[in-house]
């Protein structure tokens, strides 16, 4: 079955200025850092539970959150942070949530897989495995049903597409032309399995096909790439067309969680990965050749992102538990 066709383009084909080329450095950057300074809690025991780092995928969510407009709406999986980041979530709130202190975004109570800021637009962090897409879904038809304007994007991993809610999502969305886009973030592994194993057709996004919904691949290592193909699907979307489906081709740098040492891949993949295509890297090469900022500019941005990313651990070391009484709000009881 034929995809739907896309309407003339109306933001996509623009380049970035310059000043988003930085924007999107300075993004992604700040993300990379979190996640380290994240990693170095876990290990010192000040973050329990899980902790499912994003270092290497930086640029899928910056480039498609270059596209989000004010009043949208995201909902992703747990691998969550650098999507808390880039909707807007402040450091200190995030690192806060991560070590259970009270001054956190869900108070504490939520941890690494489920905060959540409606302020932001940002819906979870969800722990169970391809659940954030029905949930997205919702969230697609909550704007259709308010005709407010927004779309819902939601984010998936290459494991959790194989899930079946998945596809009764991406059915129901088509029938009712949805404003939502699907976000398959394929770093090649669900969680120890790469995606030659796991799944029979390796072209995720042709899956979208048999629902006749467009559906479109891009390189997650490129923040440039992502971002205009982010405004292709976002002005399809936006135009009542439907939904769109979205395979960015991205690539994690640590194991599925803090406690996967990662031994399915060779040194010599993740080396190579690092050294061809690491997306900050690569858009600090373009930044550079263009002359648009210089190897001071570079570590006055470096500062400035350490200087968030170690102020946010204080504040959160700083910041008292929650009161056991909180067990008790936040509980939704039926009647």
């Amino acid at each position: 079955m034929a995809t739907k066709k896309a309407p003339a383009k109306s933001g996509a084909g623009n380049a970035p200025t310059t000043a988003e080329l930085i924007k999107f450095y300075k993004d992604m950057l700040l993300i990379r850092r979190f996640e380290e300074r994240a990693g170095q809690l876990y290990g010192m025991g000040l973050i329990g539970g899980f902790c499912h780092l994003y270092i290497g995928q930086e640029a899928v969510v910056v480039g498609l959150q270059a596209c989000a407009r004010p009043g949208d709406s995201v909902v992703t999986s747990y691998r969550d942070h650098g999507h808390m980041l880039a909707c807007g979530m402040e450091a200190n709130g995030v690192m806060a949530e991560l070590t259970g202190r009270a001054t956190g975004y869900s108070k504490g109570k939520g941890g690494s897989m489920h905060m959540f800021s409606r302020e932001k637009g940002f819906y979870g962090g969800h722990g169970i495995v391809g659940a954030q897409v029905p949930i997205g879904t919702g969230l697609a038809f909550a704007h259709k049903y308010k005709n407010d304007g927004g779309i819902a994007m939601a984010y998936m991993g290459d494991g959790a597409f194989n899930q079946g809610q998945v596809y009764e999502s991406l059915n129901m969305a088509s029938l009712w032309d949805l404003p939502v886009l699907y976000v398959i973030e394929n770093n090649k592994y669900g969680m120890g399995t790469s995606v030659e194993r796991s799944s029979a057709s390796t072209d995720l996004a042709s899956r979208g096909q048999p629902y006749n919904v467009k559906s479109m691949t891009v390189d997650g290592m490129d923040v440039v790439a992502v971002r205009e193909a982010g405004l292709e699907a976002t002005d399809y979307i936006r135009a009542g067309k439907g939904p769109v489906l979205m395979e960015a081709q991205t690539y994690r740098y640590r194991g599925h969680s803090m406690s996967d040492p990662a031994k399915y891949r060779t040194k010599e993949e993740l080396q190579k990965m690092r050294a061809e295509h690491d997306p900050i890297d690569n858009l600090r090469h373009t930044l550079l050749n263009m002359k648009a900022l210089d190897d001071e500019g570079f570590k006055a941005i470096d500062k400035d992102v350490k200087d968030v990313v170690m102020a946010s651990a204080e504040f959160a070391q700083k910041s008292p538990e929650p009161d056991p009484a909180e067990l008790w709000t936040d509980i939704v009881v039926a009647a």
